[in-house]
């Protein structure tokens, strides 16, 4: 028996001798990464081999036999008579017997590279657990956030971000353009002599998405506060939360598309009939909202269609409204044993902060005050992979720790949406 593991040890170390050679010469870093994991493991398994091979007395198996090649099923080896139960052991460890592969680990999620990722962001210390992410070919030393860490933040962006959680999530190719389908065909009227035209459908135009940074710088000072690991986490989360949410949704109102996405109110491809303005005499006016608002939005649109307003401009003009025969247009009482849900002429409306769209009483002549969309015509396009970077500002003499987030966005189709601005000219 411990002839064979001797053997085993070797072809072991044999392996991991070619997988370094192959990860010195190779430029790929996923490749690198990807054979780091592998001789990590291995490196565990020679160990293993040691220990087993310095508590095994010589030749405990006898008869000469050969030792089976790597991966190979071993089944005289457990069982039967004379068999031997260690040996049994020993050989499933190093797949010598047949034995359902357990599923692959997620070595993000485990709680030592949490504890090495906790110690990176603190002090700036690289374990051992993080060495297969570390990118040498920089000043800036970086780390892939903890899985448990990067499920949590999206889960709270989709809870916490009313605009957020409504717009459609991508994840494509950057620079790949996306074609549309601008002319449907037409079914004409036939008779036994004259057949319809052919026609062509044509995807003439596109929509592409570039790479944008977005980004969350995070105290030092405030993490070496927090000393336990959930602690940590929770610290991470709430502060990446609190920065990358605004960040999103202020990008997906109001973007510039210059080194961030497109808005919806600075898209130029909505139609201009889609962009009205109501003063403050209109907007306490049903018949108003319905002329200029609603009647605006394309019949095919209206299905999904929801309103995004301030608080304050909700609770001031739309709350209380009432139509001609006196009945309450906008109604908060509806499904109230669930909640208060606010809604306007049958649609939904969603509050949102005042800092993402500014109450018509302190909104500036044409600035926008409410958004009427269906929000899954805005697309999101991003991996959601976010990255931690550690870096010395010499000007303040501080370690800073940031996230990174890769993502852009804009308007997939821009005829479903009205804005509404507030009149020019108009007071408080």
């Amino acid at each position: 028996m411990k002839e064979w593991l001797k053997k085993l040890l070797k072809q072991k170390e044999e392996k991991r001798s070619a997988l370094k050679l192959r990860g010195d010469k190779s430029e790929d870093v996923q490749e690198v990464r990807s054979i780091i994991g592998e001789v990590e493991e291995i490196d565990k398994e020679i160990t293993e081999l040691r220990q087993q091979i310095e508590t095994l007395p010589d030749d405990q198996i006898a008869g000469g036999a050969t030792l089976p090649a790597e991966g190979r099923s071993q089944m005289t080896a457990a069982g039967g008579a004379g068999g031997n139960s260690g040996l049994a052991q020993v050989l499933a460890s190093y797949g010598l017997t047949q034995q359902r592969q357990a599923d692959p680990e997620d070595r993000y999620g485990s709680l030592e590279y949490r504890k090495a990722f906790m110690a990176f962001a603190v002090t700036g210390e690289i374990k051992p657990e993080l060495r297969a992410n570390a990118q040498t070919t920089t000043a800036d030393v970086s780390a892939v956030i903890p899985t448990t860490i990067l499920n949590e933040v999206i889960r709270k962006l989709e809870v916490r971000g009313r605009v957020w959680g409504r717009v459609r999530k991508l994840n494509i190719k950057g620079g790949v353009d996306v074609p549309i389908l601008s002319v449907k065909p037409v079914a004409t009227w036939i008779t036994e002599t004259t057949p319809s035209d052919r026609q062509k459908t044509q995807a003439n135009t596109k929509v592409s998405f570039s790479y944008y940074g977005l980004e969350c710088k995070v105290a030092v000072s405030l993490l070496a506060d927090t000393v336990t690991l959930d602690g940590f986490e929770s610290l991470i989360i709430d502060l990446i939360v609190e920065a990358m949410i605004k960040a999103l949704e202020a990008a997906i109102v109001s973007g510039t598309g210059a080194g961030q996405p497109m808005g919806i109110t600075k898209d130029t491809r909505v139609p201009a009939g889609q962009i009205v303005t109501l003063d403050p005499t209109e907007i306490l006016n049903y018949q108003q909202w319905k002329k200029k608002v609603f009647a605006k939005l394309p019949l095919a649109y209206k299905a999904g269609a929801v309103f995004f307003m301030a608080s304050g401009t909700f609770e001031t003009y739309i709350d209380g409204m009432v139509d001609d025969a006196g009945q309450p247009i906008g109604r908060v009482n509806y499904g109230i044993t669930n909640g208060i849900q606010e809604r306007f002429a049958g649609k939904e409306v969603i509050l949102v902060e005042d800092d993402l769209i500014q109450p018509f009483d302190t909104a500036a002549t044409n600035d926008v005050f409410a958004i009427f969309c269906d929000l899954t015509n805005y697309g999101v396009n991003s991996n959601m992979q976010l990255t931690l970077f550690r870096y010395l500002d010499h000007d303040t003499n501080q370690w800073v720790d940031k996230a990174i987030l890769i993502a852009d966005g804009k308007l997939l189709d821009p005829n479903g949406v009205v804005i509404v601005k507030k009149a020019a000219g108009s007071g408080t």
